[in-house]
């Protein structure tokens, strides 16, 4: 190490150590005084001030770092006024003990403030002052705003924000009470519109001054105003000073406290009602987007719900009222539903697009509810009114009034009009006896209009499914009714045929399916939409419907199985499949017992091919057979249990060949068959003849009577007449039999015989002939089979049989309990009655006691007391 030196008087020492081996020299630093380096004389003047420490005024010592770069010398080195040379330095030793005290040197050690710190906080105030003056102005700042940012956190440091926030919390109430303020009150024309106007416009401008003193000050937000607590940040410090002033009362050091009727804040509350009541009268001055911005700036004020969702609660009752009340008088249902819907649509989107509460959505939603719907449910729930929607089909009124009635919990009370309509219209088509043949057309185009509604309107509800249900199974078996159910029966049994026979060409346009029910079918996943077996299936499942609502069942039996026995005999079924299915739905709905004898005619169908197929198999290998007239025969063989009873045929005279075809296949049947009887219909046949006029030779497809008819013409010339007494003695017709028959062949659409006179009844004293000049485009021409036309003594006589058939099931029921039962009192026997009969149709109770008393005549039961005994 280098020696240690002293200069001057100082205590002070420093040492320095040589630079490392390698490295570059660096020039030494020398004293100011350019003598004492060199060893000469003391200098004549003061140290350099820049070498004196100033904790030690006078002091000649230089600094460590300084004197450390002085190159060593010895101490008793001459300048060059004296010594005649250099000393050597001498090396210190390897260790030298340091006697004293140490002293420490700490760097950037802060000092005690000087004047010109305070100076720099006081001007960093004024800046701040002369820039918030500046920014209320809506002048830019001189200062640099990074510069007045600089000043907010150094006042923030230095631990003064608390005075800082008072300050601008003065400035920002103060200029909005000095100065805001007198601006809003001198600009107020009277209109308190207009002071929703101005408080806005002023308001905005107060925002964008905000943005600039929420920025500048933001450190001041950051570090102190949040942590307080008082207010959220600094924006909600420049929104209350605005609320302050502008809303008084909300704090009792309100500028205008005390004077209520002058604060810009009740005249924008009124102001905006106003606004309200514009845009609910649909006037044109009304200003949408001011009310937008005055809601939100109430929002934003926090003052919605007290100074303004109050009030305008309020007034709008009374609009509510008043306008219910103007409807509910002047309009009628239809109209008043509109008018209200239209209300709940206005309030609504009032709420949405001028930025409303939610609670004060809901208030208003829950006022109307109130007002206009629950005060006036006589009006939305008048039997008369709800019947004439549903009669005009007014889909989009009834929704209306079904989610009206639904917003409040009283649309389950729609569904008493809802009944009372079905039941009125349907009794009047039930009673209307001059349209009993359109009967279930008009009962099917009613369910479908109710169950449109139903889908449409009433968002598919089960409860009014079920009503109409119940209200269309009272009015089908309405006792009172001139139509009974029985002619309902009848009548549905006979719409079934008609779509069974025609397919869905045989439907009336009305009842044809919409988009809707094809969807509908789709969603079963039946068929495509736009099957024609899918649309046929959901006709039949219409008729079943109705069916379903018959009690009387046994009644659409047995006109079912004889339209059913016509439709296999005289192959008028449009689809097998689809007789074949509707069988089925039969068998789901009453069980097999109801479907038995249906099932076994089907069954004889195919049996019947099959002996046919071996009859004419028989036929080809017999030698008899063969001398046969050639006529390709068909026969129907029926089991007379399952088959409809017929009346018995009138003697008819077939033709020589036919009779002897005929013999035959009964032979063989007999030998085939011992002990079976076969009793021939020919009233249920029909023939293909082949018939050859001047014209050209056309076949006919006619029925057994007419073809009988029709070969009595083979025995006499072209030109020759047959009288109506010949022909009655030839065919062994007689009566309205033959007169329908001769009717059909002369005065139908093809008419093959010529009647003198001319005229379409026939009567005794007319003549016949060929008709030579019969022409027809078409080779084979069906002639209406008048002889299979319905008659109302059929149809008496169908009637009658069911009636002895259900009196003959209800005395085996009522035996068939009394047997099991052995005694019972007189009431339970009636009701277990009617439990076992019910699926084939409800019984009267005096029905019932009628079998009872001819059970008893036959000594069946007897009487004891108040019971029935059975008799073994």
């Amino acid at each position: 190490m280098l020696p240690t030196y002293n200069i001057g008087d100082g205590a002070a020492a420093a040492t320095s150590s040589p630079p490392s081996q390698g490295q570059p020299k660096r020039r030494h630093r020398v004293d100011s005084n350019p003598l004492a380096y060199w060893g000469g004389p003391p200098a004549d003047h003061d140290p350099d001030p820049k070498r004196i420490r100033p904790e030690q005024p006078g002091s000649t010592t230089m600094s460590a770092k300084a004197f450390g770069k002085r190159p060593a010398t010895d101490g008793n080195m001459a300048g060059f006024g004296g010594h005649t040379g250099f000393a050597l330095p001498q090396a210190a030793p390897a260790l030298k003990t340091y006697l004293g005290a140490r002293k420490l040197v700490v760097k950037n050690l802060k000092q005690q403030q000087t004047p010109a710190v305070d100076d720099y906080y006081t001007r960093a105030y004024n800046d701040l002052e002369s820039a918030l003056q500046d920014i209320f102005q809506g002048r830019q700042p001189r200062q640099p705003l990074d510069r007045l940012y600089r000043h907010v956190e150094s006042i923030c440091r230095r631990d003064e924000s608390a005075k800082l926030f008072k300050i601008l919390q003065s400035r920002c109430d103060g200029y909005v009470r000095e100065e805001v303020l007198p601006k809003v009150m001198a600009k107020d024309n009277g209109s308190e519109i207009d002071m929703v106007r101005i408080v806005h416009q002023y308001w905005k401008d107060w925002s964008r001054k905000a943005v600039v003193i929420r920025s500048l000050f933001s450190y001041l937000d950051r570090t102190f105003i949040v942590k307080q607590g008082k207010d959220h940040d600094l924006n909600d410090v420049t929104i209350t000073s605005f609320r302050r002033v502008i809303y008084g009362p909300r704090h009792s050091d309100g500028p205008l406290a005390g004077r209520k009727d002058e604060l810009p804040g009740l005249k924008v509350m009124r102001g905006m009602l106003q606004l309200v009541t514009l845009d609910r009268a649909g006037d044109r001055t009304f200003d949408g987007p001011l009310l937008k911005d005055a809601v939100k700036m109430l929002h934003v004020f926090n003052v919605y719900g007290k100074e303004f969702e109050e009030p305008l609660l309020a007034d709008s009752v009374r609009y509510f009222e008043a306008f219910a009340l103007e409807k509910s008088e002047n309009y009628d249902l239809k109209d008043y539903v509109a008018s209200v819907r239209a209300l709940i649509n206005r309030e609504d989107m009032r709420c949405n697009v001028y930025n409303f509460d939610s609670t004060t959505k809901r208030e208003l939603m829950s006022d109307i509810q109130r007002i206009a719907i629950q005060d006036h449910t006589d009006k939305l729930l008048d039997v008369t009114e709800v019947g004439r929607l549903i009669g005009e089909a007014d889909i989009e009124s009834l929704k209306g009034l079904y989610e009206l009635l639904r917003m409040t919990g009283q649309h389950t009370d729609l569904r008493g009009p809802w009944e009372e309509y079905a039941i009125a219209s349907g009794s009047k088509i039930i009673s209307d006896t001059e349209r009993g043949d359109e009967m279930v057309v008009l009962l099917l185009e009613l369910q479908r209009k109710l169950l449109n509604i139903i889908r449409d309107a009433f968002g598919g509800n089960d409860d009014f499914r079920k009503n109409m249900r119940d209200a269309f199974c009272r009015f089908m078996n309405d006792k009172a009714a001139k139509n009974t159910s029985t002619d309902v029966g009848e009548r549905v049994a006979k719409y079934i045929d008609m779509l069974l026979r025609g397919g869905l060409k045989a439907l009336p346009p009305s009842l044809m399916g919409d988009y809707k029910d094809r969807t509908e079918t789709e969603r079963a996943d039946v068929a495509s939409a736009g099957d024609e077996d899918a649309e046929l299936n959901r006709q039949l499942d219409n008729g079943l419907e109705l069916f379903r609502f018959i009690q009387g069942k046994d009644v659409f039996e047995a006109f079912y199985k004889r339209d059913l026995a016509r439709r296999l005999l005289m192959a008028r079924s449009a689809s097998q499949d689809a007789e074949r299915t509707m069988l089925a739905k039969l068998k789901v709905e009453c069980g097999s017992q109801f479907t038995h004898n249906l099932e076994q005619m089907f069954k004889d169908q195919e049996v019947g091919k099959e002996e046919l197929a071996a009859y004419k198999e028989w036929r080809r290998s017999s030698d008899r057979a063969n001398k046969l007239s050639k006529i390709d025969l068909n026969v129907n063989v029926l089991s007379a249990s399952a088959w409809p009873s017929y009346p018995d045929d009138p003697a008819v005279a077939l033709p020589a060949g036919v009779l002897e075809n005929l013999q035959h296949f009964e032979q063989y049947y007999k030998n085939k068959h011992e002990g079976r009887k076969l009793t021939w219909k020919h009233s249920l046949s029909q023939c293909v003849i082949k018939a050859t006029f001047p014209r050209g030779t056309k076949e006919l497809v006619m029925s057994a009577h007419q073809a009988a008819v029709l070969a009595i013409f083979n025995s006499v010339e072209i030109d020759e007449p047959l009288s109506y007494e010949e022909i009655e003695k030839a065919s062994g017709l007689s009566g309205d039999l033959l007169q329908r028959t001769l009717q059909s062949l002369a005065c139908g659409k093809a008419r093959v015989l010529a009647k003198a006179p001319k005229g379409r009844e026939v009567g005794k004293e007319d003549t016949f002939t060929v008709n030579k000049g019969f022409t027809d485009p078409k080779i084979r021409i069906k002639i209406n089979q008048i002889q299979l036309k319905e008659t109302k003594a059929e149809n008496k006589e169908t009637h009658e049989r069911v009636a002895a058939d259900r009196q003959f099931e209800t005395q085996a029921a009522i035996v068939r309990i009394m047997k099991s039962r052995k005694t019972l009192p007189h009431a339970q026997l009636v009701a277990e009655v009617i439990e076992q009969t019910r699926r084939r149709g409800a019984l009267e109770p005096a029905e019932i006691k009628a079998n009872i008393e001819k059970l008893i005549d036959k000594e069946y039961i007897e009487r004891e007391g108040g019971n029935y005994v059975y008799m073994a």
